[in-house]
């Protein structure tokens, strides 16, 4: 099938090729920087018993991340994170009770429960136009009954079959690094090397002008929500398994990080293309700045302050135009007289 995706699309297209790059190099840069300052002032953030202890958290928050990533690329937000993974993480622990022949069963379960959420979401924020945030807050708040309802806030060890799928290891690697490079994989051919992918881009970069060229705009920007939510869960289920006792709350730590991550990776906060392997990057150099916090003694309950100070870096970075305030009176006025001419 031929891509029909506007050509008026082309400029945006450039100038989100400048953001990749741009994202890339400062998302890379940023971790080699925190890894050498781990390596001089907190060698046990970087030492291998504490690597393979974080990787697969760091893994959960990159899947979490493509998830969140696909939601803003259409100009949303997901709040309804917490709630999704945690019920993925619940009806993985206590439907199954322990026994590994009723995981499967559960795993479906879980899945069906990610694609009702998504459709809901999808419908209420792309065909109501409702406020994403005020629709996925709502969401959340349904998916939590539902953890009450299921697990009424009790724990459950996970079974031994998805604590060796999850939590196992395979060649001295968390399987949860596999899932994170799989999934990392997928995403990225689907949205850079098939023409469903470039519309969803196209879509989020300027609805507008897609709906003028005839794109499906409303039921792009709603399987947005849905895809998210099977990610959402599949790293709830990840949890499930990683964690021997995961509580009924797993999910209320990935919100803020979710959102984080995608910033760090420079995606635009108003919709369009985005950067899997920056977001990817951008949740292991989070992971890794928790610990080097915690290595230097600043405690767990400020690891939210921590993250919150990490997004006001990223859209520090992506939001003000830095090469501009080098500039000289005369070097700008020049350039809005060039501006004014073109």
């Amino acid at each position: 099938m031929a891509d029909t995706t506007p050509k008026s699309f082309g400029g945006a297209t450039g100038f989100a090729s400048v953001n990749l790059a741009k994202g890339f190099v400062t998302i890379v840069l940023s971790t080699l920087a925190l890894l050498l300052l781990c390596v001089v002032f907190a060698p046990s953030a970087v030492s291998a018993g504490s690597l393979m202890g974080s990787l697969p958290f760091a893994a959960v928050l990159a899947i979490v991340g493509l998830g969140q990533m696909l939601v803003v690329q259409q100009g949303g937000f997901d709040l309804s994170v917490p709630g999704s993974v945690s019920l993925a993480v619940v009806i993985a622990t206590h439907i199954p009770n322990g026994n590994d022949a009723a995981l499967f069963q559960a795993v479906l379960v879980a899945v069906g429960f990610a694609l009702a959420a998504g459709v809901l979401n999808g419908l209420m924020v792309a065909y109501f136009r409702l406020n994403a945030i005020v629709a996925t807050i709502g969401m959340n708040a349904l998916l939590y009954s539902a953890v009450f309802a299921i697990s009424g806030g009790v724990p459950r060890i996970t079974t031994k079959l998805l604590a060796g799928i999850a939590g196992g290891q395979t060649f001295g690697i968390p399987h949860s690094v596999f899932f994170a490079l799989g999934f990392l994989a997928i995403v990225s051919f689907v949205l850079k090397k098939t023409v469903a992918g470039r519309r969803f881009e196209a879509i989020g970069a300027n609805p507008k002008a897609a709906r003028a060229a005839g794109l499906g705009v409303k039921r792009y920007q709603a399987a947005a929500y849905v895809l998210a939510q099977l990610l959402y869960c599949t790293a709830g289920i990840l949890i499930a398994g990683i964690t021997r006792e995961p509580t009924a709350f797993q999910g209320n730590s990935l919100l803020l990080p979710s959102v984080a991550v995608v910033v760090l990776a420079g995606t635009s906060l108003l919709g369009g293309r985005g950067f899997p392997i920056s977001v990817v990057i951008a949740a292991f150099f989070l992971n890794q700045l928790s610990q080097f916090a915690l290595s230097i003694g600043v405690p767990y309950s400020a690891q939210t302050i921590v993250q919150a100070l990490a997004l006001v870096f990223g859209i520090g970075v992506y939001s003000i135009d830095w090469t501009s305030r080098f500039k000289t009176p005369r070097q700008r006025s020049k350039e809005e007289e060039n501006h004014e001419t073109i």
